[in-house]
This record gives structure tokens, C-alpha cells and sequence, in this order.
């Protein structure tokens, strides 16, 4: 008699409602911009009516908010989550340690992000008193092909797996500078791991700069990565080297924190041995 095997267990139901309401959430979230109704009535694809009955109930609870104009954005409720996501992130505690243990802030804006889709999610940041003219905050979400801190983390990708995430395109662009394709990118990822770092010239912000490292944990992966953000006009002779040589310091600790090691590390002193700079 054969054998009956056990079924694989049903994928659980999911509640319409809150599907919906997360899909509208998410839709603002990479939108970054207000959307009236009949704009979200034609992204969700759903009746007017029941997009409007999911704002006002967002907006009851804090997660929406409205502008004059009638058109919706994301809500400050929003921000406890992304807290309380950050709080049970262990690299997140650790990269917060790191100035805890130094006695002092850095000298300039460092910040720490995960990948989420395609987007750098910024879990921890300590920002420097010197002005940049871009605040970085807990929460907040930056295209991953544009950041700093996200390249380095896309760099530890397969590019076949870099593909399938941005199949769609680069879209968003915040400045005249950045990847528009994605083999532009590929390209752009394949040097950052040779030498060890990634590099955003005024990606994201005018006259902002930056250097970013991964960030490993004990089983080899890249977990997260670490950006120091730098006013372009103050890199120095040196165009930032001690910058960069610092945010690969606190890749390195932080890694060694979490079990790992910054393999790059070695990539970025060759290069500084052989006179390469960014």
C-alpha cells in the first residue's frame, strides 16, 4: 500500500483589507510624492469609493496625512514602525554602540542602511553638526542604485539577481548624475567590489558626497552597509580619502561585531597602495 504524504500546509489567507491598505501605503512609499485620490483610485485599481474609505481610515490612525490640496501623503505614525523595526535589528545596536563606545559623534554624517526591494532603508544614522543641506533620518528610503551605502550593498549581489530586481528600470532620479540603465549600473557595482567601496558623487543631493562599505555577519553575507556623507567642496586634497578609510573602519567593526569580516578591506588598501583614488 503506498505511502500517503503528507500535504504541504496552505499558504494562510490574507485579510482584502489589510492588503489593500498596505498595497496603498507601499505605493505612496516609492511614489515619495503626494497622490490625490483618483490618483490612487487608478493605481490600486480599486473603486473610488473604497479607496477613499482606506484613507480616512489610515488618516484616523495616523499613517496618512493630508495636504490642503486633498492629495495624500505618508504619516508621522509611520516612523514608530520603522523604530520599532530598527529596534530589534542587531545591526542596527551595534552601529549605534559604536558611539556610545567612541564618547563622541563622528566628525561627519554617517548612516547605516539594509536593503529593502530596491530601495536603501536607512536603520541608524548619526549626523554630523557640520550642514549638508539633506537631513538623513530613521526610516527614510532612497533609491539603492543612487545611495552610497546602497551600491555597496547591491555590489555584493550576483548580477543576474541585480537584473531581476530592477527589471523595471532606473526611474528615479534625484539629480542629473546616476545610473540610467541598469548595465550602467552593473558596471558601476562590478568596480565597487574590486576596490572595495562604493562612491555617490551628487547621486542624491547636489554637492553631496559620499563613500559606502557592506557590512558582513558571521555566515559571510552582506547584511547591511554603512555610508559617511561628505559636503563635496570639503573633500581635500586628499578628495576624502580619510573619509573613506574611516567608513571602512566602521564597516570593519561593525562586521567583526556581528561575527564577520570586511573582505573588502584588502581590496581598498591595494588600491590606496597603488595611488587609486575614487
Amino acid at each position: 500500500m503506498p505511502v500517503r504524504r503528507p500535504l504541504p500546509p496552505a499558504a494562510a489567507p490574507l485579510v482584502p483589507a489589510v492588503t489593500r491598505a498596505l498595497n496603498l501605503l507601499e505605493r505612496l512609499a516609492r511614489q515619495r510624492e503626494p497622490m490625490s485620490l483618483a490618483q490612487l483610485t487608478s493605481e490600486l485599481a480599486l473603486p473610488k469609493s473604497s479607496v477613499h474609505g482606506l484613507c480616512n481610515t489610515l488618516m484616523s490612525f495616523g499613517y496618512l496625512r493630508r495636504q490642503p490640496d486633498g492629495a495624500f501623503l505618508i504619516g508621522p505614525r509611520v516612523m514608530g514602525l520603522a523604530e520599532a523595526f530598527v529596534s530589534g535589528t542587531d545591526v542596527a545596536q551595534e552601529f549605534n554602540a559604536l558611539w556610545v563606545d567612541a564618547g563622541a559623534a563622528p566628525e561627519e554624517t554617517v548612516v547605516l542602511s539594509v536593503l529593502s526591494g530596491t530601495d536603501a532603508l536607512y536603520v541608524a544614522v548619526r549626523n554630523s553638526a557640520r550642514p549638508l543641506g539633506l537631513a538623513f533620518n530613521v526610516g527614510m528610503r532612497l533609491p539603492a542604485y543612487l545611495s552610497g551605502s546602497g551600491k555597496a550593498n547591491l555590489a555584493q549581489h550576483d548580477p543576474d539577481e541585480v537584473r531581476r530586481l530592477f527589471a523595471g528600470g532606473l526611474h528615479t532620479h534625484l539629480t542629473r548624475k546616476g545610473p540610467r540603465e541598469v548595465e550602467a549600473l552593473l558596471k558601476e557595482l562590478a568596480l565597487t567590489r574590486k576596490r572595495g567601496y562604493s562612491v555617490d558623487d551628487e547621486s542624491v543631493r547636489e554637492g553631496v558626497y559620499s563613500f559606502g562599505a557592506p557590512v558582513f555577519d558571521a555566515t559571510g553575507q552582506a547584511v547591511a552597509a554603512v555610508a559617511v556623507c561628505i559636503n563635496k567642496a570639503l573633500l581635500g586634497a586628499d578628495r576624502g580619502e580619510r573619509h573613506r578609510d574611516a567608513v571602512l573602519a566602521v564597516a570593519r567593526t561593525l562586521s567583526q561585531r556581528l561575527g564577520g569580516e570586511v573582505k573588502a578591506r584588502a581590496a581598498a588598501v591595494r588600491q590606496r597602495k597603488a595611488g587609486g583614488h575614487s
